[in-house]
Formats: C-alpha cells, structure tokens, sequence
C-alpha cells in the first residue's frame, strides 16, 4: 500500500513501510474482540447474535467515542489474514445471522481477500459493513458484491459541529453521498420469513444534548435523498457522555426525552420505517468488553 487512501482523511501513510495512518492502523489487521453480539437492530441481531468482529483504528475522531478504547488507543492483537478467516466461519459456525465488520475502512485490503476466498463458498451468512458512514466513494465501490448489508452512521448535518465533535468538517457531505452509494449497491431492505435483514441500508442516527436541530435537519435531508422505501432508520438515545466528551459542557450530559422524541416524531412524519430505542439503553454496559474475545 503505497500512501493510504482509503478513508476520506486520505492522509498518505505508507503503512507498508510501518506508518500508522491518522486512524491508528498500520500494515497489520488489528482485531479487539470477536463474538455474538445481541445489541444491534433487532433485524441484524436476531435471537442468535450478529458475528461481530471490532476493528481496532477509526477514520474519525469522535470525542464521545464509547468504543473509543480501540478507536482512539489502538486496542487489540495483530491477526493474519489466514486468521481473520477462523475468526469469521468460527463466528459463523456459532450460529451467528451475519457477519458484522465493524469499521474495517482501515482494513478494506485485507478484508477483500479474506471475503474472496469464503464468501459464497463456506460463508453463506450476510456480511454487513458497519462503519461511521465517513467512506470514499472508491472504497465502498471496491465492497460492491461483498457486502449484502450496510449499517453506516448519519452523525451530523453541521459542518461546523462535525469538525468540533468528530475532528471531520466535511463529514456530513461526504456521508451523505457515501450512503447513497451504500443504497445504490444494496437496493431496498430485503427481510427473510424469520424478519432478519438479507441486504439492505440501516442508517444510524446517534441524537445528541443540544443537538436536536442538527438532528431534525439530517431526518430533513434523508427525507430528500430517500424514500422510506429505500432505507430503514435507526434512531438511536444511548449517547452517554464517554471519552473527552467532559471537555465540552454542552455534550457532557445524556439526551433528554424532549430532545429524543422530537426527533422520532419528525422520521414518522416522513414515513421512514425503522428501529426506536428506549432511553435506558444510555447505559455503559450496553458498551461491549474489549478483551480480546474470539481472537486470539
């Protein structure tokens, strides 16, 4: 990899040589933890878990990050791509509905190789590409064919507060445009006859304290660029004040139940079809381990 591209950051590194990218990553792929997870959307979940594998790095910068310990800290073990594949068909082999790759933008080389060799063949769940919606075009054109289920964030509509919380100033635009190439490749929400997802877009949408216009404005521009039968939505309350958030007062808070509700109320008023969750899902412990768990 001769300067790395793959995140809208572009920043050059030549991780080949031993660099680490801005989102921590280097030549190695860098797992956290491996395992069944039962806290997603529940069409992504199911009774059995979605095989989740937590990717160590993140292109984003997010003060509040809950997962921030493998995000910002570069938790996690180096694995080979021989090892990636046991972790994937041994999550499958779990029962898992999917298979849930958790912000692997740095990894997208490596991930491509592993999918190349099993997907199809002794990979028959869904693979679902879980990312903070901050992609380039390019990368998520290389995924088409490999991923069958995109469940990208939507944070922000304000430059200005994507810069301040995320360290991303054109993240709304380039999100936006990211997730409609994610809708182009996966086409309408397809369910099974159990209602888990087979393919399809899930946009997350994470509200904030004092953030509530923010929000109201990305429900607006989703109504724009979408039809509730394009998309599902997942209107998310579990923001809890984790990381540096402290060092921003404003943000140093739960969501209110004014700031949340308003919120669902204007994605109804639009027709979107999707998931709500209850305000007690704002708790650490929905947070998972990272403890290596099904890695090493």
């Amino acid at each position: 990899m001769m300067g790395c591209s793959l995140c809208p950051r572009r920043c050059g590194a030549k991780r080949d040589e031993g660099a680490r990218g801005f989102c921590g990553a280097k030549r190695e792929v860098r797992v956290a933890r491996a395992a069944l997870h039962h806290w997603e959307e529940p069409c992504i979940s199911g009774e059995r878990g979605s095989g989740t594998v937590f990717f160590s790095g993140c292109p984003l910068g997010c003060c509040f990050c809950q997962n921030y310990k493998i995000s910002h800290e570069a938790f996690g073990a180096d694995v080979t791509e021989d090892r990636l594949e046991e972790i994937v068909l041994s999550l499958q082999a779990q029962g898992a509905h999917n298979i849930n790759l958790v912000t692997a933008t740095p990894y997208t080389d490596a991930v491509l190789r592993v999918l190349d060799r099993i997907r199809g063949k002794t990979l028959t769940v869904p693979v679902v590409w879980n990312s903070g919606g901050y992609e380039t075009l390019e990368t998520l054109r290389r995924l088409s064919g490999y991923v069958d289920i995109y469940l990208p964030d939507f944070k922000y509509a304000d430059p200005a507060r994507a810069k301040t919380y995320s360290g991303a100033e054109d993240y709304p635009h380039v999100a936006l445009a990211a997730i409609k190439e994610m809708q182009r490749q996966t086409g309408a929400p397809v369910m099974d006859g159990d209602g888990m997802l087979k393919s399809g877009t899930v946009v997350r949408h994470l509200v904030m304290p004092a953030g509530r216009r923010d929000s109201l404005r990305v429900v607006e521009l989703l109504a724009q660029n979408f039809t509730p039968d394009d998309i599902l939505v997942s209107m998310m309350s579990q923001y809890t004040p984790f990381y540096r958030s402290a060092e921003f007062p404003e943000i140093n808070r739960r969501v209110t139940t004014f700031e949340y509700e308003s919120v669902c109320n204007a994605l109804v008023a639009h027709g979107f079809n999707g998931y709500f969750q209850e305000k007690s899902s704002a708790k650490e412990e929905y947070t998972p381990p990272f403890d290596l768990e099904g890695v090493l």
